[in-house]
C-alpha cells in the first residue's frame, strides 16, 4: 500500500502534463543537513548513516523534474550548507565539491542559506517574482509536526538552532505561488500539523506524513510508521 501511495504520488507530473496544466515558474528544492555521528552513534536507531541522505533524495527528485520539465526548466536547490562542512570532517572528503557536481549536471541554480530568514527571503525575493513564480516547493530534510530543522543533531543532540517553524510561514507572500503550485515536505510528520499552517499562511495546500519517512538510496522517502500516509491537511486543525 506503502508503494502504491508512492507510485500515485509521484504520477502527478504526467498527469498534469496530460492535462496542460503544470506551473509555470522555479522549483524550489529544501535540503537540509545530515546530523553527525558523534551525536549519533550510540542510539538504537540512529540517524544518517551517509551523508548524502537528503541530498540524494533531492537528487533523484531533480532528476524526474527534468525528464518532465526540460533541460532548461528553472530549479533551485536551497542546501543549509553549514551541516555539510560540519559532516565533511567525518567523511573526509570535499561534500561541498559533491553538491556543486551535482548542480553542474542537472543545470541547477545553487544557493547556500543559514536559516529559515534565508529560505523565507529567496522564496519572497530570490527571483523576480512578478515574472517567474514558484511552481514547485520541496523539503528534503529532517522535520517534526511543526518544523523543518535543518541542523538536526548537528549543533545539539536531537535538536536543532538553524530551523524553520510554522508560526515563520506566515512571513512568506502568498502571491508569490503559481497556479496549481506543487508543494510537498518529505521528512517526518509535518502532514500532522505543519500542512495546515502552510495552507493557512499561504493558500497553497502542502503534502506531508503522517508519521515518520525514510530516505532511500534509489527511491524517493517512503512512509514507514503504522498507519502513515501522505495528507495535505491534518485529520484535526492545529490552533492558528
Amino acid at each position: 500500500m506503502k508503494r502504491l501511495l508512492l507510485v500515485c504520488l509521484m504520477s502527478v507530473l504526467p498527469l498534469l502534463a496530460k492535462a496542460g496544466d503544470i506551473p509555470k515558474g522555479e522549483w524550489v528544492l529544501l535540503v537540509g543537513g545530515p546530523s553527525l555521528k558523534e551525536w549519533e552513534q550510540y542510539k538504537a536507531q540512529p540517524h544518517d548513516h551517509w551523508w548524502a541522505n537528503f541530498v540524494r533524495a533531492a537528487r533523484l527528485r531533480t532528476d524526474q523534474l527534468r525528464d518532465g520539465l526540460g533541460p532548461d526548466a528553472p530549479i533551485t536547490w536551497l542546501v543549509y550548507k553549514q551541516g555539510y562542512l560540519d559532516r565533511m570532517s567525518q567523511e573526509k572528503q570535499d561534500l561541498i565539491g559533491l553538491i556543486d557536481s551535482v548542480r553542474d549536471k542537472f543545470n541547477l541554480k545553487l544557493v547556500w542559506f543559514k536559516n529559515g530568514d534565508d529560505v523565507i527571503n529567496y522564496l519572497n525575493n530570490g527571483q523576480d517574482r512578478k515574472r517567474l513564480k514558484v511552481a514547485g516547493f520541496e523539503y528534503f530534510g529532517h522535520s517534526n509536526r511543526a518544523c523543518f530543522m535543518f541542523d538536526y543533531s548537528s549543533n545539539v543532540d536531537s535538536a536543532s538552532k538553524s530551523f524553520l517553524h510554522e508560526s515563520e510561514l506566515r512571513q512568506i507572500h502568498a502571491n508569490i505561488f503559481a497556479k496549481n503550485a506543487y508543494v510537498q515536505s518529505w521528512g517526518c510528520h509535518t502532514g500532522e500539523e505543519m500542512s495546515a499552517w502552510f495552507y493557512h499562511a499561504t493558500g497553497i495546500k502542502m503534502i506531508g506524513a503522517l508519521g515518520k519517512t525514510q530516505f532511500m538510496m534509489e527511491e524517493l522517502p517512503i512512509l514507514t510508521s503504522q498507519g502513515g500516509k501522505w495528507v495535505t491537511m491534518p485529520e484535526k486543525m492545529p490552533d492558528n
